[in-house]
């Protein structure tokens, strides 16, 4: 079976790839240091926007949309999950590409949410703003007081009374609500507890400024802040927005969740690849460059090995991830369950152990900001618990694997 791009994708692949390495790479540890250094870390810098600006005029915006549903309005190039795929695994080279380009989670997930499940007047106010990137949002699911891997578990209230829909609750690891520019949250609270535990919960669209709505503080991942975007902890005190702001319906949070989740998957596997892929790179040219006890470093310590060992993983986890697009685009999410929760427990594992390896060679300079390794190892890390942890994706997995080895046992026993 061939993954083979469409004319199109290569296309685009050729310019994203392009762009990346000339405009992008160049600039990009400046980009950092000057976030880093800035009286406000939080406002992003001019030259992000300038960046923007050049990628947007070249075409090369919102390329994550896949294609529109019969009578919908298409929105960017609606590219299928194949095609996307290769150029989600080059922005993951960098830690600033995806924004650029206007492919970052969540807004990603959000704008296919407001896409899948949001009505016109809910498209009009909230998805071509995301679109235009004039403004920025956050996904509030996640709560401190309960084992958030079970999305039924959240005791945030969205009552519905009359016309108005009251929250109430606290969320936490709200991405995106660091920045300035983040003027929408997207909500899941408790509506009914005495419904299906499927049917209990309704997501609300949130505008920030809504009294009540308040940013407790922001959180650190393994002690970086993530300027000038961050992970927040976010509370709603007695917050009323109209009835009009829920999407679908009561009691479709879940549902909703489970559709937002397929293809960005998908998104951060595939650039969680290139950021391997980065590591590897970087290892290569340490392990070629430095010496030590007279030999370069690649001829230490089973140095070879562990880079033949990086080469053969990544490839492994990226025909898996092709595969799970190929799958989403042809059978769609229920026909690939496995295969989405088979992805997001190889490939961070993966990126987290080719990481480590770069590290190493690299010693303590692999532990600083000289080098994006560190960072890069956080970002790994924190995708074996985004979107639900290791161990829930595994027991998707093998409840799969076991329904379809019963009912063959079965069938065999007629």
């Amino acid at each position: 079976m061939g993954f083979e791009p469409s004319a199109r994708a290569q296309d685009l692949i050729g310019r994203v790839e392009e762009f990346i390495r000339t405009e992008i790479e160049p600039v990009e540890a400046q980009l950092h240091a000057a976030t880093r250094a800035a009286a406000d870390p939080w406002q992003p810098q001019p030259l992000f926007k300038e960046l923007q600006a050049k990628a947007r005029a070249q075409g090369l915006w919102n390329l994550f949309l896949p294609p529109a549903e019969p009578g919908n309005e298409q929105y960017g190039e609606g590219l299928p999950n194949l095609d996307y795929a290769p150029i989600a695994e080059l922005t993951g080279r960098s830690f600033i590409a995806p924004y650029v380009f206007n492919c970052n989670a969540p807004d990603t997930g959000n704008m296919e949410v407001l896409l899948r499940y949001g009505n016109d007047e809910q498209k009009e106010q909230w998805l071509k703003p995301l679109l235009d990137a004039t403004i920025r949002s956050a996904f509030c699911m996640t709560e401190p007081g309960v084992a958030s891997s079970d999305a039924t578990n959240m005791v945030a209230t969205a009552i519905v009374e009359g016309d108005e829909v009251v929250l109430n609750g606290r969320k936490w690891w709200s991405t995106g609500v660091g920045n300035p520019e983040c003027e929408l949250l997207i909500f899941m609270g408790l509506t009914d507890p005495e419904a299906h535990r499927y049917a209990r919960h309704t997501m609300v669209l949130v505008p920030i400024d809504t009294p009540g709505v308040k940013v407790e503080r922001l959180l650190p991942a393994m002690g970086r802040y993530d300027e000038p975007f961050g992970h927040g902890e976010v509370s709603v005190t007695d917050v009323r927005v109209p009835a009009s702001n829920i999407l679908v319906g009561p009691g479709r949070a879940v549902e909703i969740a489970q559709g937002r989740l397929g293809p960005g998957r998908v998104h951060h596997c595939m650039r969680l690849i290139g950021l391997a892929e980065k590591s590897l790179e970087l290892a290569l040219q340490r392990g070629t460059s430095r010496h030590a006890f007279g030999k370069p470093l690649v001829n230490l310590g089973g140095n070879r090995e562990r880079i033949a060992d990086a080469r053969i993983a990544i490839n492994q986890a990226r025909l898996l991830v092709l595969q799970t697009a190929y799958l989403l685009d042809t059978v769609g999410l229920q026909g690939a369950l496995s295969e989405v929760s088979q992805i997001k427990v190889v490939a961070p594992r993966m990126a987290q152990d080719v990481i480590d390896m770069a590290i190493q060679l690299h010693g303590g300079g692999g532990l600083s900001d000289d080098y994006p390794l560190a960072a890069a190892w956080t970002t790994a890390r924190a995708l074996r618990l985004a979107d639900g942890p290791d161990e829930v994706h595994r027991g998707v997995v093998a409840r799969i694997e076991l329904a379809s080895y019963l009912a063959e046992r079965k069938e065999e026993s007629k």
